[in-house]
């Protein structure tokens, strides 16, 4: 006898009856496994934050360097007070502006439902990403006002007129329309940032109501940008989930 009769012979005289609650119970151990094992290589939040470094496109940051380096490098040599000032606004705005593409990559590439089904929540992911901005830009912030201060001879005034609120309103833009649920425009978003620096370039011709705000003035309105800012940002966090392309639930958004 062959043994595929044998085995047929056997089919015939063997009937294997499956027990559910064997079947349940062997599901429950193979998940209890899976996850213990899990458990011992998740990454803690350092690791985590050091895989989001290594995600980021440090070309924006290259191109940030350049840009500080070319304004701090050309605009000296125009001999004019005017276009300095005029020009440090617009770097301002500029240097915000090159971090869109990075922020916004995974609503550019869909891939919100994919980073929303890691361990790591979406809003991790974005204080992540503008944690490790932040750290950066304020090192390179920072060595770009001791520029301005030590070589051009700026004051706290001046870098706080042309350089810093200019730049902090269009951190506001940038982060009002990202948080916004009826438009979270990259396009939008720059065209809005120009819209601003132009705005900004009309304030600043006007010597009149240049001269008249006061120190004072400019704390104040420079503090109301930053306390916006802040808002933005946690509005940016607590409603990032909201735009993805498909709820939790599997319903499209409209």
């Amino acid at each position: 006898m062959n043994l595929e009769k044998m085995m047929e012979n056997y089919k015939k005289f063997i009937n294997v009856q499956p027990k559910e609650e064997n079947i349940t119970d062997t599901i429950r151990k193979s998940k209890e496994a899976f996850y213990k094992k899990e458990q011992e290589r998740m990454l803690n939040y350092f690791e985590f934050l050091l895989t989001q470094f290594r995600m980021i496109q440090k070309r924006w940051w290259l191109f940030q360097i350049i840009l500080l380096t070319a304004a701090v490098t050309i605009l000296p040599s125009t001999q004019s007070e005017y276009y300095i000032n005029r020009g440090i606004g617009v770097t301002g705005v500029l240097f915000v502006v090159l971090i869109i593409p990075e922020i916004w990559k995974n609503k550019t590439y869909n891939s919100m439902e994919i980073e929303a089904s890691s361990y790591y929540s979406l809003k991790q992911i974005y204080a992540a990403r503008i944690l490790l901005f932040g750290i950066v830009d304020i090192f390179l912030l920072t060595a770009f006002c001791g520029i301005l201060h030590g070589n051009l001879h700026f004051t706290f005034a001046d870098i706080l007129v042309q350089f810093l609120f200019p730049m902090t309103i269009t951190a506001c833009i940038c982060f009002g329309i990202l948080c916004n649920k009826y438009c979270r425009s990259e396009i939008t978003s720059i065209v809005l940032c120009i819209i601003w620096s132009t705005i900004w370039l009309l304030i600043t011709i006007n010597e009149n109501i240049y001269e008249t705000a006061v120190l004072p003035i400019w704390l104040f309105l420079f503090g109301i940008a930053i306390l916006f800012l802040a808002f933005a940002i946690y509005k940016t966090l607590q409603d990032c989930s909201k735009c993805l392309e498909v709820n939790f639930n599997g319903i499209e958004n409209n």
